[in-house]
């Protein structure tokens, strides 16, 4: 399969994966003792996109390939409830998920037409 094909399956393999645990964090925002979670990616999804191998003679880096996000609880001060999610900025997060999704979505369609393109 197409490197770049591989990478944008891996992204919008993590952004759905995120874009489920900030609609659970919006959807306790008035459940008591209650943490906020995000997910994080660290440098994967970064190092996949700037330095995908074109050429078997190429340096591979260890995380190659691996885009497992980690859940993360929200260490910050909560309110009187014991609750700590902040509804506003859950959702710029979830716009910001979003727009990559929306934007890896648009480079795969236009990655397939252009294999379509090449098959006629």
């Amino acid at each position: 399969m197409d490197k770049d094909i591989t990478v944008l399956h891996k992204i919008l393999q993590s952004t759905n994966m995120r874009q489920k645990v900030l609609a659970s964090n919006i959807a306790n925002a008035d459940t008591p003792g209650y943490k906020a979670k995000d997910v994080k990616f660290g440098n994967t999804l970064k190092q996949q996109m700037n330095m995908l191998k074109t050429d078997s003679k190429h340096i591979s880096t260890a995380n190659e390939g691996n885009v497992n996000g980690q859940i993360v609880v929200d260490r910050s001060p909560s309110w009187g409830d014991g609750n700590n999610v902040k509804t506003s900025a859950e959702l710029a997060k979830m716009t910001e998920n979003s727009l990559r999704q929306e934007t890896a979505i648009k480079l795969l369609n236009t990655k397939i037409k252009m294999y379509r393109s090449a098959i006629k």
